[in-house]
């Protein structure tokens, strides 16, 4: 009798460990036409930027060198090595599209502070804007205290980027505490 229970069991183990074999694996995502518009950012570039952080704050010049590379066919990394505020300053910045949300999605790291950056955004109508949302610490007021951030990238065209970089003020007003125009190289 236990011969033909273990018997039974392994027929029917075998036949639906046959079904499982059988189907087709799940389609994997394909890339949408957000995924591929990231590909303006590859590439190599130059950039130069001026920031004030803050209304009695003297203006600093930074500059960086970006690599723009894409990471498969959903995502790029830019990758920053240059100058902030007269320091060296190296910077990690991921940029995707998430279907789901309908809303490129991103992270920023650097080498200034331990805080990393989780954005949302979208593209403007002309297709030539990107807007990416984050919330961070409000170095312009408290650093306790978290507000929110715009970092705005507007293709001039294929070879030059201007960057602006804002953050919401107490008042409830935007104020753009950097401008810079990236250039490619190559």
């Amino acid at each position: 009798m236990k011969s033909l229970i273990a018997s039974l069991l392994l027929l029917v183990s075998l036949g639906l460990a046959g079904q499982i074999i059988a189907q087709e694996p799940p389609e994997m995502p394909k890339p949408t036409a957000e995924h591929k518009w990231l590909h303006k950012f590859l590439g190599t570039w130059d950039s130069q930027a001026t920031a004030k952080m803050g209304p009695e704050q003297q203006e600093m010049k930074c500059t960086a060198a970006i690599v723009s590379k894409p990471l498969g066919e959903f995502w790029i990394i830019n990758e920053m090595k240059g100058e902030s505020f007269g320091s060296p300053m190296n910077a990690i910045q991921t940029i995707g599209y998430d279907p789901n949300l309908k809303k490129y999605v991103g992270t920023w790291v650097d080498s200034e502070n331990s805080f990393m950056w989780k954005y949302e955004g979208t593209v403007d109508a002309s297709g030539k804007i990107l807007t990416l949302e984050a919330e961070g610490p409000n170095f312009i007021g408290d650093l306790k205290t978290m507000t929110k951030f715009h970092d705005i990238y507007e293709f001039r065209s294929e070879n030059e980027i201007i960057v602006t970089s804002k953050i919401l003020g107490g008042d409830g007003k935007w104020v753009t505490f950097m401008t810079g125009t990236s250039k490619k190289k190559k």
